[in-house]
């Protein structure tokens, strides 16, 4: 498998360059080796990161790959014309045509939230995050009210990962609750969470996959068994059938594609990047 270093520079932290750069990347075979270089917004840390590149071209024999996303225009330049990498600028593929198209000048602002004390958008995300750290494996019942989803499923089947991306990515206050015994032996959901039924969405997973998975925690332990992760699966899915709730299996699902489908069926209005 081909080997090659990319170099992902912004003169915020380069998030927005890395993802989009990973999903390009991930349409070949290859095993790219990251080198981040995020807050490059003078023009000295540029000459740096040219440097940088130009010496890795060097040693390796063949160009880097360059992903950028710089507003400031004399640090591009700066890229621009030293660089001995393929240079692929996100602005400069994407936005100046726009602003061509649209007749209007973009803001050129750095990263997702160009002023985080004057941004709604992010101190939502923040107490979204609150909020689901605080509602994280069932620790409370405070306040339901105030969720946008509630998550169940058996213990280790993704709703603690799936919760928080949910919060961080897209602002949704995540709440998630475990499915125990005692809800098998009811043959009913949690009564807390019965009022707000139209919030819940429930996460299972292949038994086979559980149990590996709860081995890893908890070796040769009952918990771990094939067999009580065959029970407890087999239950929880019977309780969702009866409940009427959505779910879906994370066993062959990333963390994106399950906060996708959630919202998709619960709040369309939240599919937000």
């Amino acid at each position: 498998m081909q080997t090659r270093t990319v170099f992902f520079i912004s003169d915020g932290t380069g998030i927005t360059a890395e993802t989009f750069g990973n999903a390009v990347l991930a349409q070949f075979e290859m095993k790219p080796r990251h080198v981040r270089l995020p807050f490059t917004d003078t023009v000295d840390k540029a000459h740096q990161a040219v440097r940088h590149i130009n010496h890795t071209a060097e040693l390796e024999g063949v160009r880097p790959i360059v992903f950028t996303t710089l507003a400031n225009m004399d640090v591009l330049e700066v890229i621009e014309t030293g660089c001995k990498g393929m240079l692929l600028d996100m602005f400069g593929t994407f936005v100046r045509p726009l602003e061509i198209e649209l007749a209007v000048k973009s803001n050129h602002r750095i990263g997702r939230f160009s002023d985080v004390s004057k941004s709604k958008e992010y101190n939502a995300r923040i107490a979204a995050i609150d909020f689901s750290l605080a509602h994280d494996d069932g620790q409370s019942n405070r306040d339901l009210q105030g969720a946008d989803v509630i998550l169940v499923g058996v213990s280790r089947s993704g709703k603690t990962p799936t919760s928080l991306y949910l919060a961080m990515q897209h602002g949704l206050k995540a709440a998630n609750y475990p499915l125990i015994p005692e809800d098998f032996d009811r043959r009913q959901l949690p009564p807390a969470l019965m009022p707000h039924r139209k919030k819940i969405f429930g996460l299972t997973i292949q038994p086979e996959r559980l149990s590996e998975i709860r081995n890893e925690r908890r070796p040769d332990s009952r918990y771990a068994s094939l067999e009580n992760c065959r029970h407890e699966v087999s239950e929880a899915e019977a309780m969702m059938r009866r409940a009427g709730i959505r779910w879906l299996s994370t066993t062959t699902k990333s963390i994106e594609e399950i906060a996708t489908t959630i919202l998709q069926e619960l709040r369309p209005e939240r599919l937000t990047y």
